[in-house]
C-alpha cells in the first residue's frame, strides 16, 4: 500500500490519507487495493483488502465504511456501518471516517486544534446540492478554524459534461463559470477542484490544499470510472489518534 498523505499542516492528532490501487488482492479489472464492496467486485476478496488496510494503515478501528448515493446527507458518531451517507463527521478519537472514490472528489476535513475531522464524497452532484456547506456545518465549529485537503478526482481536462451541469452550478453562483471551458460540441469542461474551493471558500473555510492528483490520467495509480467503466475504488480516510491529545493552538499560521 501506497498512501497519499495531504499536504496541510494538520496537528499530529490528525490522520488521513488517500489510498491508491497499489498492492491488494483483487483481479482486473479490480486490479489491486479495490475497498468497494458494490462494484462487482469478489467479496472475500475485498473483505480481505479492507483487513490489509486496517493493519498496514494502523487503524484504530474499522472505518465508518457508507453507502454512497451523490447526496449531501451527513453521518455523525452515531451513525452505525453502511449508512446511506455522502459524509461522515467525528468528534470522537478513534472513529475513521472514510469515502470511497473513482473520480468524485474526495475531501478531508479538520480543525486547527484537532478535535473533529470529516470526510466527504463530492462528485458534481452533492457540490450542487451543498454536500460541503452540510458536513461543514455538522463540524460545529468556526469555518475559519478549519483545514480542507482535496484528494486525487478527475481533473479538468477530462472531466466532460453537458451544458445543464454547468447551467446548475451557474444559476447558484456567476463565479462558478471560471470552473468551465468549452469542450466538444455543446460539452464542456468542468474543474471540480475550482467548483470545491468555490463552496468551500463560501462556507468560510480558506484554507484550502490539495486538488492536484488527476484520477483519469494516472491508470497506474487511481482507479478511474471515467476511463475504464468497470473498476474499483480507493478510500480517503480521516480520523482523530486516540493516544493523541487536542493541540493548544495553531499547528502554524495559515
Amino acid at each position: 500500500m501506497t498512501p497519499i498523505r495531504p499536504d496541510w499542516p494538520a496537528p499530529a492528532r490528525v490522520r488521513a490519507f488517500s489510498t491508491t490501487r497499489a498492492g491488494g488482492l483483487s483481479e482486473a479489472p479490480y486490479a489491486g487495493l479495490n475497498l468497494a464492496t458494490h462494484v462487482g467486485d469478489d467479496p472475500a476478496r475485498v473483505a480481505r483488502n479492507r483487513a490489509l488496510l486496517r493493519d498496514q494503515a494502523g487503524l484504530p478501528e474499522e472505518p465508518l465504511w457508507l453507502e454512497q448515493v451523490h447526496g449531501c446527507v451527513v453521518a455523525d458518531d452515531t451513525a452505525a456501518p453502511g449508512c446511506r451517507a455522502d459524509a461522515a463527521v467525528s468528534l470522537r478519537p478513534g472513529r475513521v471516517c472514510a469515502v470511497l472514490t473513482a473520480d468524485c472528489l474526495p475531501l478531508l476535513l479538520c480543525d486547527r486544534e484537532g478535535t473533529r475531522v470529516a470526510a466527504v464524497h463530492a462528485g458534481w452532484r452533492g457540490l450542487a446540492d451543498g454536500v460541503i456547506e452540510r458536513a461543514v456545518a455538522a463540524l460545529a465549529i468556526a469555518p475559519s478554524r478549519l483545514l480542507a485537503w482535496l484528494g486525487p478526482a478527475i481533473g479538468p481536462d477530462a472531466f466532460e459534461v453537458g451544458p445543464e451541469v454547468r447551467e446548475r452550478f451557474v444559476d447558484l453562483d456567476p463565479a462558478a463559470a471560471d470552473a468551465f471551458r468549452r469542450g466538444r460540441d455543446d460539452r464542456w469542461l468542468a474543474d471540480l477542484f475550482v467548483l470545491a474551493r468555490q463552496r468551500l471558500v463560501g462556507a468560510g473555510v480558506t484554507a484550502v490544499y490539495g486538488g492536484d492528483l488527476c484520477t483519469h490520467i494516472d491508470p497506474q495509480r487511481f482507479f478511474s470510472y471515467r476511463r475504464d467503466g468497470v473498476t474499483g475504488r480507493q478510500a480517503s480516510l480521516i480520523w482523530l489518534d486516540p493516544t493523541a491529545a487536542a493541540s493548544t493552538g495553531d499547528p502554524e499560521h495559515v
